[in-house]
């Protein structure tokens, strides 16, 4: 007798789009029967007129901190995520650490109101902190090149020694053991930034010896720095290179002088591809983006050496007129100063919501000068308007490229609810099933399906999830796609989807019609067959 069976569901097993009415049987964690026998259970879950799919998994996550501060964290839980993979970017900022950093983010910590102490330095310390709180999701994470280059190197715009690569390589083999399943590159953020191809491909060599994903926010998504064409030019070229797998994250095309241009990034990645190169990408479904505001506001050069020496150069009235100058480009970017709207400011919550012209207004000074008041203060993030829907969609039609958030898992409730976060962290992938699958028709479900659960597994590698299938890993859905509603929105993004009849993680029930229900079932992944 099983512990739990599924009974009479339209099964999409997430290898492909294809479908199946099976019954499932679930013992212990993992699935134990599929098939169209009835079979007898302790418990019957009635699936007659919905799907049955496997768990999401997001590969694009930046909830770090999330588990460690609220371990219900269910903002993702609750639209059928069962899985995420952090570190993205570069910023795996839990860890490695250093006595710098380590202090930095205890003081972080602290600005949160949490009472957590950070009394560990490496990823074996900071993965067991979040098992012993266990989430309420499956967490697997990375390493991020900036968080391990500032490790060894500090905030130098410089390129490594050959001793400093070493350090970083051995580092890297390190962390892989002590459970990272990935290697990640911010490409366009200060530390990375400084860093040239040739020092992430040796990197990428030592992932690429043990089959580890590469994933990378490419130098450039615009028409900054060295170009967009050329930034995924660049990351296919470290594939090419080091034999490693590559996972461009999050792609888009950035401002008025790229629209139009997703289909040539999706041509790129199948050029690659037809060369024998492993290369795919992810996206989340909206033309707005979201970062911090010295990620979004200052040239690279202008933050070597960290925020002390940046709040510095701010302080020459020469220097601090070179920054503004640079600053006014990145924001029109964006849809001018509009189109930048503060979603994240811990010294001023009344400012949250509000786009840098209204912010400038009250501050009575340019959108420049009131970005630089702002990061003068503290750092936080904005949502930018920064994509055309056209693009996006085009880049949605691709059958290799994943859908990811590029969020947190988030509450409604406690610390985790605070700012007007970028609504991904609430809705993505019930955004892109309401908007994508069943509005604009841009792909059908059963290949939605396949690109949320079975294409990010066989991305990342991991080998009992993923799947329905028999000895794998019980994280299941239960849910009608026209039932999905997405309610988070940019002025009120703390608000749940729903749509989820049940949501089960390692085999116990999680959600039911919707709602989280008592207890935490996630655990910590830490090789590719847990």
């Amino acid at each position: 007798m099983f512990d739990l069976a599924i009974n009479n569901g339209k099964v999409f097993s997430g290898a492909d789009s294809s479908s199946e009415y099976m019954n499932l049987g679930i013992t212990d964690n993992k699935i134990a029967f599929l098939g169209k026998e009835k079979i007898e259970a302790k418990k019957h879950l009635d699936a007659t007129g919905y799907l049955v799919t496997p768990g999401f998994i997001d590969l694009h996550c930046h909830s770090d901190l999330s588990f460690l501060i609220d371990p219900d964290a269910d903002s993702k839980l609750t639209q059928g995520v069962t899985f995420e993979l952090v570190g993205n970017c570069g910023m795996s900022f839990c860890a490695p650490l250093t006595k710098t950093t380590r202090s930095q983010l205890q003081d972080r910590m602290n600005r949160m109101g949490t009472n957590i102490e950070v009394d560990w330095f490496d990823f074996k310390g900071w993965l067991k902190k979040i098992e012993n709180n266990v989430p309420s999701i499956n967490v697997a994470t990375q390493i991020g090149h900036g968080t391990l280059r500032s490790a060894i190197m500090g905030m130098e715009a410089r390129s490594p020694r050959p001793d400093e690569i070493e350090q970083m390589k051995k580092l890297v083999q390190e962390s892989f053991d002590a459970g990272a399943l990935g290697l990640s590159t911010g490409l366009w953020y200060a530390p990375g930034s400084y860093s040239l191809t040739e020092e992430v491909i040796e990197l990428a060599k030592v992932a690429a010896k043990r089959n580890i994903l590469y994933s990378s926010h490419i130098r450039s998504e615009s028409n900054d720095a060295c170009g967009l064409l050329p930034a995924h030019a660049e990351a296919i070229e470290i594939g090419r290179r080091s034999g490693v797998r590559v996972q461009i994250s999050h792609v888009k095309a950035v401002g008025p002088t790229c629209w139009g241009r997703g289909k040539e990034l999706i041509e790129g990645i199948k050029k690659a591809r037809s060369e024998g190169l492993d290369v795919a990408g992810d996206q989340y479904p909206y033309p707005w983006s979201s970062t911090g505001i010295s990620g979004c506001m200052f040239p690279r050069w202008s933050l070597e050496g960290g925020r002390e020496t940046t709040l510095k150069r701010l302080q020459d009235a020469d220097i601090r007129e070179k920054i503004k100058q640079e600053t006014s480009q990145y924001i029109h970017r964006f849809h001018g100063p509009e189109g930048c709207v503060l979603a994240d400011f811990p010294p001023n919550s009344d400012l949250e919501g509000k786009n840098l012209e209204e912010i400038s207004q009250i501050f009575n000074c340019s959108p420049e000068e009131a970005a630089m008041r702002l990061y003068e203060e503290s750092e936080g993030s904005f949502v930018l308007h920064s994509m055309n829907d056209e693009d996006v969609y085009d880049i949605a039609k691709y059958e290799f490229i994943s859908v990811a958030s590029d969020g947190n898992s988030l509450r409604t409730t406690g610390p985790l609810s605070k700012g007007k976060p970028h609504p991904r962290s609430y809705a993505t992938n019930s955004r892109f099933i309401e908007h994508m699958v069943i509005e604009k028709k841009v792909t059908d479900i059963g290949t939605a399906i396949y690109r949320m659960t079975g294409l990010p597994a066989q991305r990342l590698g991991i080998t009992k999830r993923g799947l329905i299938k028999k000895g794998f890993f019980a994280d299941l859905l239960i849910f009608k796609p026209e039932e999905v509603n997405q309610y988070a929105t940019f002025e009120n993004p703390h608000q749940y989807s729903t749509g989820m009849k049940y949501v089960l993680v390692n085999g116990q029930i999680a959600v039911v019609n919707g709602e989280k229900i008592p207890g935490r079932f996630g655990r910590v992944i830490r090789s590719f067959e847990d």
